[in-house]
């Protein structure tokens, strides 16, 4: 595995891993993650991809994991400056760097929906999406939207205020968020727009631009993924992608455990050929 930093356009240091593979394809996936998720989590998966000959790329977001500042108090982040600077990034050097290759991006959760704010998307074949969808509270059954909208009407403006971030993992979401992620996340589960409404926050859009196969993966247990909820995404935010839908069922996953994170614990690894089979 391979360790550097990327320097953003406005000086923000990005940490990111190449895994290789002993021999190579000449294939490359680059993984965004889901908020608030430490590329770690997606060490398992790449090693594995790498092993089947294929190089991945993980990185953390600005305010995420290695990519932290020391103090997360005003530290100045979005899911907007999450696509249109550290994904363009990074996606800026895959294209430097391995110009030979067939590229590929996997979105987990949010790294789906900032897919459109990057010009730098359509150097990817395909993309994967897991477990992701327009995450308006109205879109989901009615016990997982009621904890959306007392989380996100009461607890986050309200701990956010006072802390000056995010702290998600009080709530079991994940690393603590910048302030500026957090009501972006707001914004996704209150407003009836939702993605679509970050993108109206966007200097350029390039959403309708992309118009790749996509493969839209999702599990029977995740409660805060919905059909409706995914139709609304591709339908508002990525009306010209070419679409496919893969539902994972319970009986799939070793331990019948996949919700919105798992499918990438080592204990799912029989799971992971169904990207694999993608590349």
């Amino acid at each position: 595995m391979q360790e550097l930093f990327l320097q953003t356009s406005d000086q923000i240091s990005l940490a990111l891993k190449i895994f290789k593979p002993s021999l190579s394809n000449s294939k490359l996936l680059l993984i965004n993650a889901a908020t608030g998720v430490k590329q770690q989590v997606y060490f398992s998966f790449a090693k594995f991809l790498a092993s089947e000959g294929i190089t991945v790329i993980t990185y953390d977001y600005r305010g995420i994991g290695e990519s932290k500042p020391l103090k997360m108090r005003g530290f100045d982040a979005t899911m907007r400056t999450w696509g249109s600077v550290d994904f363009q990034t990074v996606t800026d050097y895959v294209q430097n760097h391995f110009q030979n290759h067939e590229k590929f991006c996997l979105g987990h959760s949010v790294g789906a929906l900032i897919l459109g704010m990057n010009p730098g998307s359509k150097i990817f074949k395909k993309f994967i999406f897991v477990t992701t969808q327009d995450a308006y509270v109205g879109n989901l059954k009615w016990n997982v939207a009621f904890l959306g909208a007392v989380g996100f009407g009461l607890a986050v403006p309200l701990t956010t205020k006072f802390f000056g971030y995010f702290p998600a993992h009080r709530f079991g979401l994940g690393e603590s968020l910048p302030k500026g992620v957090a009501y972006d996340w707001r914004t996704l589960i209150l407003n009836k727009k939702s993605t679509s409404r970050l993108y109206e926050k966007i200097e350029e859009d390039f959403s309708k631009d992309l118009c790749q196969e996509t493969l839209i993966i999702h599990a029977e247990d995740d409660h805060w993924v919905t059909k409706k909820g995914m139709n609304n995404l591709m339908n508002n935010v990525y009306p010209n992608l070419k679409k496919s839908f893969r539902e994972i069922k319970i009986s799939e996953s070793e331990k019948g455990e996949i919700g919105h994170i798992k499918f990438f614990r080592s204990y799912n690894k029989n799971l992971w050929t169904i990207i694999l089979e993608e590349l």
